[in-house]
């Protein structure tokens, strides 16, 4: 039970407008009531965090890397998470920030309890592929996933600051944002982590071809199990450690190198290979959305195989096929023994790849 209400800072507004407790309540009243079914989840996530008999939200993840399942998750961890992005991002009181994720995945709710907390402007619009459309103002903040990115290239100079996550970000769209005034950074997160724990500039000043590694948030720092899968501690958003299935390069206490999942990995003639690895030689080559996983093989145990979002077409087929043959960049066992196209990828409820669901389906 909380004993004090948390405090909703004097400087928070929703689209200019300044609302105390009792009027943001109304608010959230509203937009379950009158408004879209966008801010219907906007009033619902507001409602319980203005509810002084509880101390946890419910929160439910993506489903990409399993089924979605439900946390209930500390308010007072989700503000000092607040806390930690404002400090690591220079974005405190005064910020005019821009929400267009969904508000019932952690990565919009984190975006409503920054604004309250530290003070935003928060201007609202709906979660759709092209956010920044039919927007004019310059905006010191916002979150994106990757495909929202991806649309919304030609307006992302109204963005000062913008935090990509969600999914991977290709090369391909890393190379579209050089050069552009917008600092770019993409971050690293879950459900269980209260969104991003860590972050990486992708379009920096310099002209550095090197990748850059994750940068831990305040309060958080990282190591390895026997596996190397990541171990984060954070004791003021995590009750304990937190053991992940994420590959990781540690540099330090407070910088890793992201390599892909272990749940992804190919053992192939006794070599492990890192799908996310591969994918990335691909990205430049392919536009369609594709994936590459292990299919059991007699001899290797599991061959590399590249999945592409495609209608059936022998010409593409041939044409993907002289892609992954040709292609230097791919390391002696990487390259793909097989090219399949799939009309319709499975997808999580947020739209990502749901490789196994969309394997099962092939294979079933």
């Amino acid at each position: 039970m909380i004993n004090t209400p948390l405090e909703i800072h004097p400087n928070f507004k929703i689209n200019g407008v300044h609302f105390d407790r009792n009027e943001l309540y109304s608010v959230a009243y509203s937009y379950v009531k009158e408004g879209e079914a966008f801010e219907e989840k906007i009033g619902d996530f507001l409602i319980d965090w203005l509810n002084d008999d509880y101390d946890t939200i419910k929160v439910r993840t993506s489903g990409s890397t399993g089924d979605p399942k439900i946390y209930f998750i500390d308010k007072q961890k989700m503000v000092n998470s607040a806390l930690a992005t404002g400090k690591f991002f220079k974005v405190e009181e005064g910020t005019t920030a821009l929400l267009c994720l969904p508000a019932d995945y952690i990565g919009g709710r984190m975006m409503i309890v920054r604004a309250m907390i530290l003070g935003w402007d928060l201007d609202i619009v709906e979660p759709k592929s092209n956010p920044l459309d039919d927007l004019f103002k310059t905006y010191d903040f916002c979150a994106m996933t990757p495909f929202q990115m991806d649309y919304s290239l030609g307006r992302l100079h109204l963005i000062k600051k913008l935090i990509v996550g969600g999914g991977t970000v290709s090369e391909h769209l890393i190379g579209s944002i050089q050069g552009i005034p917008t600092k770019v950074f993409e971050v690293y997160g879950m459900t269980e982590t209260i969104s991003h724990i860590a972050a990486r500039r992708l379009n920096p000043k310099k002209d550095n071809k090197e990748k850059r590694p994750f940068k831990a948030l305040p309060n958080v720092s990282v190591s390895k199990n026997e596996q190397n899968c990541l171990i984060i501690k954070a004791p003021k958003i995590l009750e304990e450690e937190l053991q992940t299935n994420d590959i990781v390069d540690i540099l330090t206490f407070k910088k890793f190198y992201w390599k892909g999942r272990l749940d992804n990995v190919i053992n192939s003639g006794g070599v492990k290979i890192f799908p996310e690895s591969v994918e990335e030689k691909l990205q430049k080559r392919i536009t369609q959305r594709f994936f590459i996983a292990g299919l059991a093989d007699d001899s290797l145990g599991e061959q590399v195989v590249l999945f592409v979002e495609a209608p059936q077409n022998e010409k593409f087929l041939s044409d993907l096929k002289e892609i992954v043959k040709n292609l230097k960049a791919f390391d002696k066992y990487e390259k793909p023994k097989n090219v399949y196209l799939i009309e319709k990828f499975e997808e999580t409820p947020s739209g990502k790849i749901h490789r196994q669901k969309t394997l099962k389906r092939l294979m079933g």
